[in-house]
């Protein structure tokens, strides 16, 4: 398939980066359903690891399986499917190249509580070529107190991607002793985490959708001052995409926790609304009977797909 001009201009947005590491950005960009668009809808599934296959499961039993989400992300035409390294290697050998994969690297459970999280590096770069992975992902918490380690770590890991050819997905998740429950999906804390995210080099950038709240009293300054809308949820994720190199990286909103089907619609039609490059939804879809997490995001894609109004 012919890259699209919309494609041809994000690829212009990393002038820096190698053919192979833009051969594996425009194949994401360019598979499923809404290809060529440069929109993305990603199923993602650590949540077995990162909150216990119980409570990320139980809700349609046919997610213990993995076979089961590659199937689910490639029937309902998404543009790429992320996993942790065993839900990736239960699946990869059997459909080599059907589908663009997101090995993550770093993850972590919620069987210890912790002030300062950070999550640990749990495969490798070199795993991510072996199951011929597109993209890499990781996790950054801003706003931890141990997220010096995690940006290191991160330096080292997009460095040895790009030199095999790989671009990288980053899930920015604000979160520590010095962020409030609100203040982690506070518009000023989520603008700052995706600005951190594209100094750091990330090529797609994962957040929560931001609520209208100021964390920071210094920031909120600034909002008043300059007059900057954060009233509607299309308000505040234009405000996080300039805020990610004014538009010049791909941010995409995660769905969060389970939700009804108007709720997600409404919230996809408002990412949508202000700019936003996509979704990457997890628990919304899988949790579903499968005919329905089909047709969910097929009708999300449909909402991507519509001219911005």
């Amino acid at each position: 398939m012919r890259l699209t001009d919309r494609v041809k201009q994000i690829l212009s947005w990393y002038p820096s980066d190698s053919p192979g590491t833009l051969g594996n950005l425009s194949r994401m960009l360019m598979t499923g359903t809404l290809a060529g668009t440069g929109k993305m809808v990603i199923l993602p599934v650590d949540q077995g690891f990162e909150h216990g296959p119980c409570r990320s499961f139980a809700p349609n039993p046919e997610g213990y399986d993995p076979e089961y989400h590659y199937q689910l992300a490639v029937e309902s035409g998404c543009n790429a499917y992320a996993a942790p390294l065993g839900f990736l290697e239960a699946v990869a050998g059997r459909y080599p190249g059907e589908l663009p994969l997101i090995l993550k690297l770093n993850n972590s459970d919620s069987l210890a509580k912790m002030d300062q999280p950070i999550s640990a590096v749990t495969s490798s770069v070199k795993d991510a070529v072996r199951l011929g992975c597109a993209a890499v992902g990781y996790t950054i918490y801003p706003g931890s107190g141990a997220r010096n380690t995690q940006y290191e770590d991160l330096r080292d890991i997009i460095l040895e991607a790009k030199s095999y050819g790989l671009p990288t997905v980053l899930w920015a998740y604000p979160r520590g002793a010095a962020i409030s429950k609100d203040g982690e999906t506070a518009i000023d804390v989520v603008s700052y985490s995706a600005q951190i995210a594209a100094q750091l080099g990330a090529h797609v950038i994962k957040v929560k959708p931001p609520k209208e709240f100021l964390e920071q009293a210094e920031t909120k300054k600034a909002y008043e001052k300059y007059n900057i809308p954060i009233k509607t949820l299309a308000d505040r994720v234009r405000d996080v995409v300039k805020s990610a190199f004014n538009g010049r990286r791909i941010v995409i909103f995660s769905g969060g926790e389970a939700k009804g089907t108007a709720e997600v619609m409404e919230e996809i039609r408002q990412i949508h609304a202000g700019g936003g490059f996509g979704s990457i939804m997890g628990r919304n879809a899988f949790q579903r009977p499968k005919a329905e997490a089909i047709q969910l995001l097929k009708d999300v894609m449909a909402v991507y797909a519509a001219p911005k109004k």
